[in-house]
């Protein structure tokens, strides 16, 4: 199957091959018939992949201040790797979707095979989307005219904010699609509607359809017009459709409203508001949020939480399903916006008409039918390497964003050979495997683990897929990379254990290892090598800018990501015993607002640690700090020196000498070559497996900690592990 993609780096529109993706549990696999593309939104995108990097850079202003903090932290080079990583990855385009289901999700009641449905699906021959961005289409409804939904329900959502009452005079600026949508919303609520546009032919249409329109372009002046249409009283509102990055609309919106007059942007428009008319009038401004209540919402949208009706009238699913019903009725008609038709294998066509012809509106793409359609779970990529013996062939399960800005780039410069990559929904694992040379892209898993040429697993999924995973792997064979944690929960952490004393007994466990990259960075060596020898105990002081991250963000979720200290704090956990030489034998934790936020949710953390040694260690897990600040820090104490290890980027030692590099280097790339290195020449363990269980062990020691408000020992807790694996 094909999906629609653009370049971000030229621009360029690709038509490229995935697997079929994942049907998830809340949602509803579609055969798309038609697709409708935006020319406002999509047109903007064009325009910002054919621009120069410096082009880019200016319109993005944000964006540029972001990388220019991360300069200040991470440095240049880790820095730029990353900027152009992100820019050379393509984008999915589309979002107004019509088809038909092909497949429900197990926890789907509301759709089933053959249903005829809208989405805010991709252009895409088939699409994965979650339920509450589904809705059925009428049966008297066509597909052409269906695919429409989604745009208009972004005007209705834009009229619902604006709350337009009979007889008010209200000014739409900006007549693409959703300008012209809003006209018709307008006069259907009883008011006198009046659009403003630049595009002549985008005025023509409104004026066909009996409305009054001016265009700026050719000496019409809005302000004077509404003045006099007024009777100098002033619109009674403004609903800027418009998109754009000038000033232009929103200072012409105040200067038209009346006292108290109220605006709403839909569009995306400059928003540098002018104190004085906003002052002076009183005018109220409103920012329209896509199509409706529950967008951008993973509760809503991944979880398929529906918002009660009784609270929430007007949901993005209720405008879909308003709009629909308007269609059945007669009462809306799209015929009159469509302005061209082309296969959707002609989609770059498409693009090069709406990017060159201003007047194409209402651009739809037509499908081929289901068994026209080329629909594997498994899509080849490059040629299969010949050489396989005594190499390390590598599968790798998850694609998302670290494991393409930093373990892929790694894998690809190694010596193993790239076999197969798989994520769900297919598109992210089919450009990794094209851009970094596997054979192949999956979104079955499956594939991989009983794939006989791979003999080495590299999971990088979501946390609380990891157990799983590494047992399913361990069991086909494959030696595995885990990136951490090594399980959430004491359950998922004896069943890996319980799996590895089965297959250690039947002499068959392959190598099994946890991206805890810090140890292997040149400056934790450093530090390492210069405190041999010693004859006392290491005082350990680390502290971790963590930054805030969204409280809905999947790593803060227990059932998913386990917090953010079992899901990364085991890193610097790791890093300690690996410095010390020694396990962790108990943990006394604190937190902020500790009486307010769920123990294993806090981030805001000071952990205290003893280890089997007698060393000590502070752990300080902060997310209340600023960017500005070194993200990671680190102070060892031992036989009157001091070594203080800044962001991996130095190492400053009082009473020994100091270690420098040009670049920061938390250790990923030593880590990976080493556990490749590691297979090959079948040498012990990178990390003992004890240590692993330990670090685990530690996390879940530091969330009973705060819980509990005393001391934990890891001991009580290899007891209850202990009863579980037995």
């Amino acid at each position: 199957m094909k999906q629609l993609l653009q370049d971000l780096k030229n621009g360029e529109i690709l038509l490229e091959e995935i697997p079929l993706p994942n049907c998830g549990s809340n949602e509803v696999l579609i055969k798309t018939e038609k697709s409708l593309i935006s020319p406002g939104t999509e047109r903007m995108l064009l325009e910002f992949g054919k621009s120069s990097y410096i082009q880019k850079a200016k319109q993005q202003p944000d964006k540029v201040k972001m990388v220019l903090d991360k300069i200040k932290t991470d440095g240049l080079i880790p820095t730029m790797e990353t900027v152009f990583a992100k820019l050379g990855e393509p984008m999915p385009l589309g979002y107004c979707n019509a088809g038909t289901v092909i497949e429900v999700g197990k926890n789907i009641t509301e759709f089933k095979v053959g249903d005829r449905v809208v989405s805010n699906g991709a252009h895409s021959e088939i699409v994965a989307v979650g339920k509450n961005l589904v809705a059925k289409i009428p049966g008297n409804v066509s597909f052409e005219q269906a695919s429409f939904t989604v745009i208009a329900s972004i005007a209705l959502q834009g009229i619902r904010l604006f709350q337009p009452t009979l007889g008010e005079k209200v000014v739409v600026t900006g007549l693409g699609l959703i300008g012209q949508l809003t006209l018709e919303f307008l006069k259907a609520n009883g008011c006198d509607a009046i659009g403003i546009d630049i595009d002549q032919s985008k005025v023509d249409l409104a004026r066909s359809n009996g409305f009054q329109a001016l265009n700026p372009a050719k000496g019409e002046d809005p302000e004077a017009f509404i003045s006099n249409y007024t009777d100098e009283i002033g619109a009674d509102g403004v609903i800027i459709t418009a998109a754009t990055k000038s000033n232009g609309p929103i200072e012409q919106a105040a200067n038209i409203c009346r006292k108290k007059g109220r605006i709403v942007a839909v569009g995306a428009i400059g928003m540098d508001i002018p104190r004085p008319p906003f002052y002076e009038k009183e005018l109220s401004f409103y920012i329209s949020s896509s199509y409706g209540p529950g967008r951008y919402d993973s509760k809503y949208e991944v979880e398929g939480i529906d918002y009660p009706v009784g609270y929430v009238r007007w949901t993005q699913n209720r405008n879909f399903q308003a709009i629909l019903q308007l269609l059945s009725t007669g009462s809306l008609n799209f015929d009159y916006l469509i302005t061209h038709n082309y296969k959707f294998l002609e989609a770059p066509k498409a693009y090069n008409e709406i990017l060159n012809n201003r007047e194409a509106l209402g651009v739809v793409l037509e499908y081929e039918t289901l068994d026209s359609i080329v629909i594997k779970k498994k899509i080849d990529i490059n040629s299969s390497s010949s050489d396989m013996l005594d190499s390390v062939n590598i599968g790798v399960i998850g694609s998302g964003n670290f494991t393409k800005l930093v373990v892929l780039p790694i894998l690809k410069d190694s010596d193993a050979k790239l076999i197969g990559i798989s994520s769900a929904k297919g598109l992210s694992s089919s450009i990794s495997a094209k851009k970094f040379g596997f054979e192949y892209s999956t979104t079955d898993y499956s594939e991989l683990l009983n794939d006989e040429k791979i003999n080495t697993i590299f999971i990088t999924t979501r946390h609380n897929s990891h157990a799983e995973l590494i047992i399913q792997s361990l069991e086909a064979g494959k030696n595995v990379f885990v990136e951490k944690p090594l399980a959430i929960n004491m359950e998922q952490l004896a069943e890996v254990v319980k799996t590895c004393k089965k297959l250690e007994n039947e002499n068959r466990l392959p190598y099994l290892m946890v991206g805890f990259n810090r140890r292997f960075s040149p400056f934790a060596i450093d530090i390492f090598n210069k405190t041999q020898g010693r004859s006392s105990s290491l005082a350990i002081n680390m502290t971790i800018n963590a930054g805030k991250l969204p409280k809905d963000l999947w790593v803060n979720d227990p059932s998913i990501g386990g917090g953010r200290i079992i899901g990364e704090g085991c890193h610097f956990i790791d890093t300690m015993s690996y410095l010390a030489k020694s396990n962790v034998t108990s943990i006394y934790s604190s937190a902020l607002n500790s009486n307010k936020e769920l123990a294993i949710k806090n981030d805001n953390v000071i952990m205290n640690l003893i280890f089997e040694d007698g060393s000590i260690g502070t752990l300080s897990y902060l997310a209340n700090g600023n960017k500005s600040f070194p993200k990671e820090q680190m102070s060892l104490f031992c036989e009157g020196k001091v070594y203080l290890l800044d962001n991996y980027k130095k190492n400053l030692a009082y009473g020994s000498s100091d270690f420098k590099k040009f670049s920061q280097d938390k250790g990923h790339k030593n880590e990976m070559l080493s556990f490749i290195d590691n297979i090959k020449s079948a040498n012990q363990s990178l990390i003992s497996f004890n240590s692993l269980v330990n670090t685990t062990l530690a996390t879940f020691a530091h969330v009973r900690s705060l819980e509990e408000n005393r001391s934990v020992n890891i001991s009580e807790l290899l007891e209850e592990l202990d009863a579980l694996v037995r």
